[in-house]
C-alpha cells in the first residue's frame, strides 16, 4: 500500500511537471510571438532595462563621488527587485487569461499561476547572470567574492516572489481594484526593499524596523555574497526562509480557496 501511494504521488508530480512545462511553452509563444526575436525577448527586455540604469548611473559619474563602484551596487539591487516586481504582477492576470485552459483535466488554477511566475523568475535569472558577465568582462565590475551565497540568496528571493505571488493573485481575484493598483504599490515600496542603500549605513533606530521587511534580507545577503568582506550587510537568511514559508503556506490556502470558483470560459 505505501509503494502505491509513492507511485500515485510520483505520476502525479510527472503530470503536474509537464502541464507546467506546457503551459510556460504556451505562455512563452502567446506572449513573445514566433516572429523577430520571439521568446529570447524574455531575457533581452529585463537585459536592456537593466542595462541602461547602470549606464545612468555609470555616466554620472556617481561612482566619483562616493568612492564606491555604483555599478556593482546597481546591479546587485535592482534586477532582484525587478524580479519579484515582475513575478507578482505577472501572477495577478494569470487566471483571466487562461480560464479556458481548464477544460482540460490535468491543467489546474495553480498550474497556470506557477508558469508565469516561472517564466518571469527564468527571465530574471538569465538577465541578472548575462549583465554581470557583460560587466565583469569590459572591466566595470571586479569578480563577487561568494558566487554560492549570491545563488542561495537570490534562489530564496524567487522562492519570496512566488509566494507572494501566490497571495497577491488570490486577493486580487476578489478585489479587482486590487490587482489594478499593485504595480503601484510596489513602485511605492522600492525605497524600502534595500535597493538604494546599505542598513548598516543607516541610523539604528531605522535598522530595527527596517529588517522585519523580507526583501532587505535577499538584497543584503545578495550583496554580501558579491561584496564579501568589504562592505558590512546585515541579513538573516533565517527570517528569510520563515517569511517565504508563511507567505507560501498562506498564499497556497488562498489559491486552493478561491480555485473552487474558478469555471472555464
Amino acid at each position: 500500500m505505501k509503494e502505491l501511494h509513492i507511485t500515485s504521488f510520483w505520476e502525479s508530480l510527472m503530470i503536474q511537471k509537464r502541464v507546467i512545462g506546457a503551459l510556460i511553452i504556451r505562455e512563452t509563444i502567446t506572449r513573445y510571438g514566433r516572429s523577430n526575436i520571439g521568446f529570447l525577448w524574455l531575457f533581452v527586455e529585463p537585459l536592456l532595462v537593466t542595462f541602461i540604469i547602470v549606464l545612468i548611473w555609470k555616466f554620472l559619474r556617481a561612482g566619483q563621488v562616493s568612492g564606491f563602484n555604483v555599478v556593482s551596487f546597481v546591479i546587485t539591487g535592482y534586477p532582484m527587485v525587478m524580479m519579484w516586481r515582475n513575478v507578482t504582477g505577472r501572477a495577478v492576470g494569470s487566471i483571466d487569461a487562461n480560464t479556458s485552459l481548464l477544460y482540460h483535466r490535468n491543467v489546474r488554477v495553480l498550474d497556470t499561476i506557477f508558469a508565469r511566475m516561472f517564466l518571469e523568475i527564468a527571465g530574471a535569472t538569465v538577465a541578472q547572470i548575462a549583465i554581470t558577465a557583460i560587466l565583469f568582462l569590459i572591466g566595470w565590475i571586479e569578480q563577487p567574492s561568494d558566487i554560492f551565497y549570491m545563488l542561495i540568496a537570490w534562489m530564496l528571493m524567487a522562492w519570496f516572489a512566488m509566494g507572494l505571488g501566490l497571495v497577491v493573485c488570490s486577493i486580487a481575484f476578489k478585489y479587482e481594484a486590487f490587482g489594478k493598483i499593485w504595480s503601484t504599490i510596489t513602485f511605492v515600496s522600492l525605497p524600502l526593499s534595500g535597493v538604494f542603500f546599505f542598513v548598516h549605513a543607516l541610523p539604528v533606530v531605522m535598522q530595527e524596523y527596517l529588517l522585519w521587511i523580507p526583501m532587505i534580507h535577499g538584497t543584503e545577503m545578495f550583496r554580501g555574497g558579491y561584496f564579501g568582506s568589504s562592505v558590512i550587510t546585515m541579513e538573516n537568511p533565517w527570517f528569510l526562509v520563515l517569511c517565504n514559508m508563511i507567505l507560501t503556506f498562506f498564499g497556497l490556502a488562498m489559491v486552493a480557496d478561491f480555485s473552487k470558483g474558478v469555471e472555464p470560459q
